[in-house]
């Protein structure tokens, strides 16, 4: 029996975490206000060519809902604000709504959320206030009438004013006027294993606070980090300060254990002349250091080592959509299913390379070596770097998970790799080995294992350096003597993971 149950206790850590699996975490908002945008099934063509994992609707569009079957993409879709009392006042009228627009297709199209009503707290409708709770309940129950309830989750939508406090991050909390609101949603959520659905757009910080430092901040550069006064947790950017703002608000009403979801953020392409921070440049460096720092699996500092489940917005601009100019121009990709912009997207460009070796780059010249972290960077330059670096279109595949350099997963061992992809574009140039004083050229090869770091003009049979145990060991991969021990347990055969573990057992700003 001991046997039986560790093998299928190995079968499942071996199989369980798949690429795929690892980025569930990014999704992406589809806006139809708009009167070019491609097709339903071309749309959806397009997300299977890429990464991303879940989709998030305004609405219920059932063609839409429909193109997106059998695709593994999930699905959050919503009901309109208007809808919200019929249902709010009537069991009925919420079971219709649930047969009409997702019986008819799930499971095949896989409906993972029901976010009712979007920003409904901010309406100053005191009558649709009131009953947005009555209508979220009655959508929960004609769930669970049908045998979905915990399957599809329910929730709302809410904007980031609705915090009355965030600076810092730690003292995070909801305004007074609506508290005692949110206290029996936050109830429901509770219960129901549901998540506190948030809008924060670093963006529109920038927008109030100009400075160089505070677009560094936004955009997830390299900048001097801001210090929350109560904790002394530095932060570096400020999408962790933002959605760590709503953890403590969340504490602070006594519900620190519902999940945060991100349910839009952004940065535009282009606006009016008087706006300043909306361009290609700003967008693409934004939405890939957010994808980065998701796909490192570092967390926020007040929930470290869990992405939040987040979704960009938008999957194509929408040129009908009132406000501002720069409101109708966030699409990632254009209406030709052309990238807007390069992020990393891609399957072939984001997912985790299987391959025994990365491809070398830059010129075929020999290179002055490789680049690597100084010994005395901190965790929070370290991170700005990894974040940074592959934000700008560079193949941060191998140390995502299940990629060949993913293990040691810390933050030194792939930050130095993506360091050194960096510098190896053009590695005649010293200054692209500096990441604000960071790193160094060192002419010890840092490969390890299966893990190779790439050199210009490499031909793939130098002998491994002797620096892995500086730059891209964990304490988990070095023996108590301090030889290397090979962190590339995936790669092993299974036979082999079994006669090593199962025979033996069968004889372990202000930031807003």
């Amino acid at each position: 029996m001991a046997l039986s149950i560790l093998f299928f206790s190995l079968f499942l850590f071996l199989f369980s975490n798949s690429p795929a699996d690892a980025e569930s975490f990014i999704g992406v908002n589809y806006g139809l206000l708009a009167d070019n945008l491609p097709s339903p099934s071309d749309a959806a063509k397009l997300l299977q060519s890429t990464s991303i994992q879940k989709v998030r609707l305004y609405g219920a569009d059932p063609t839409i809902i429909k193109s997106l079957a059998g695709t593994g993409v999930g699905i959050v879709i919503g009901v309109a604000n208007g809808d919200l009392p019929s249902l709010a006042s009537d069991l009925n009228v919420a079971s219709q709504w649930i047969g009409t627009n997702v019986l008819p297709f799930y499971p095949a199209s896989d409906i993972i959320l029901i976010n009712v009503g979007n920003e409904i707290l901010l309406s100053n409708d005191l009558n649709l206030v009131s009953q947005l709770l009555p209508a979220m309940q009655n959508v929960q129950k004609a769930l669970e009438a049908v045998s979905l309830g915990g399957k599809i989750k329910v929730s709302t939508v809410h904007a980031m004013t609705v915090l009355g406090q965030s600076d810092p991050p730690s003292a995070g909390s909801f305004a007074p006027g609506y508290q005692a609101g949110l206290k029996g949603i936050l109830q429901f959520l509770s219960e129901t294993g549901s998540p506190f659905v948030i809008n924060p757009y670093p963006f529109f910080a920038y927008l109030g606070d100009q400075r160089p430092e505070t677009l560094s901040f936004c955009l997830f550069q390299p900048n001097p980090g801001r210090v929350d006064s109560n904790t002394g947790i530095k932060y570096m950017n400020m999408f962790d300060a933002q959605v760590d703002a709503v953890h403590s608000a969340l504490k602070s009403m006594g519900f620190e254990n519902v999940e945060v979801v991100v349910a839009e953020t952004g940065w535009p392409t282009s606006g009016d002349s008087n706006v300043v921070g909306p361009s290609v440049e700003n967008a693409q460096t934004y939405n890939g250091n957010l994808i980065a720092h998701l796909r490192s699996m570092v967390g926020t500092p007040l929930r470290p080592g869990k992405p939040i489940d987040t979704y960009i917005f938008a999957l194509f601009d929408e040129n009908l959509k009132p406000g501002p100019s720069f409101e109708r121009s966030f699409g990632l990709f254009k209406r030709d299913l052309t990238m807007a912009y390069d992020i990393g997207l891609t399957k072939t460009s984001s997912s985790g390379s299987q391959t025994s070796q990365s491809p070398p780059l830059g010129k075929s010249a020999t290179s002055v070596g490789w680049c690597v972290p100084k010994e005395d960077a901190t965790e929070e330059q370290l991170q700005a770097s990894l974040d940074w670096v592959c934000g700008q279109g560079i193949d941060c595949g191998p140390i995502t998970p299940g990629g060949v350099c993913f293990e040691p997963n810390n933050v030194m061992s792939h930050t130095a790799y993506a360091m050194n992809l960096y510098f190896q574009k053009s590695p005649e140039n010293p200054t692209d080995c500096d990441f604000s004083q960071t790193a160094r050229i060192t002419s010890n090869n840092p490969s390890y294992s299966h893990c190779v770091y790439p050199r210009a003009g490499w031909s793939g049979d130098e002998s491994l350096g002797g620096a892995m145990n500086k730059y891209v060991t964990s304490d988990k991969a070095i023996e108590t003597n301090g030889s290397e021990c090979s962190s590339s347990f995936l790669s092993l055969p299974l036979f082999m993971i079994i006669f090593f573990f199962v025979l033996p057992v069968s004889h372990h700003m202000n930031f807003l």
